[in-house]
């Protein structure tokens, strides 16, 4: 199951607004060939029927079949990497590579 910190659960909502109101957060990954975990995010309005949804913190998330796996214990934040400079991370304990990736 994936955790979503209390800043980066504040962030999606302000996201939600607008144009983006109603729509469930899609959170993906994917193992390239060097064993990097890339990760994206993003609204959808569609849904499959194979994906997993469930709510944290107020927020629907939807993940498909094929990323549950690698997002299982995840932990998304969302921090100042730099002043100025706030993105959302992945903290993911299969990553060995690194102790954080960011989203695309």
């Amino acid at each position: 199951m994936i955790t979503i910190t209390k800043q980066a659960a504040e962030q999606i909502k302000l996201s939600q607004q607008g144009d983006n109101s109603g729509m469930k957060l899609r959170i993906a990954a994917l193992r390239k060939v060097n064993g990097d975990i890339h990760y994206a995010m993003g609204f959808d309005d569609t849904g499959r029927e194979k994906d997993s949804s469930y709510t944290c913190d107020g927020i629907e998330i939807v993940i498909a079949i094929e990323s549950s796996e690698l997002l299982k214990d995840v932990t998304v934040d969302y921090v100042e990497l730099e002043p100025g400079d706030f993105q959302f991370i992945f903290s993911n304990p299969q990553d060995q590579q690194h102790s954080f990736s960011t989203a695309d």
